[in-house]
């Protein structure tokens, strides 16, 4: 069964962790991922992404990342 993707719809993944130094993205703790959310929009990603920034700014090893799903599932055409 074919899946067709909705060329207007640009999905985002938001996550993010405690990370092993500041020089990387190794995270700590894998399991241990937050897993925000998948967001329609990059405005609702980067809303959400603030957010989880922002309540963690304490924590200077924690950081949160905007995946863009959408050139995961639509590759470029060559």
């Amino acid at each position: 069964m074919a899946t067709t993707i909705d060329s207007d719809q640009k999905l985002h993944l938001v996550f993010g962790g405690e990370l092993q130094d500041l020089d990387g993205v190794r995270f700590r703790d894998i399991k241990g991922l937050d897993i925000v959310g998948i967001f329609p929009d990059y405005a609702s990603a980067q809303a959400a992404w603030r957010a989880k920034a922002q309540a963690t700014v304490d924590s200077a090893q924690t950081r949160y990342f905007v995946v863009h799903l959408h050139r995961l599932l639509e590759p470029p055409v060559a």
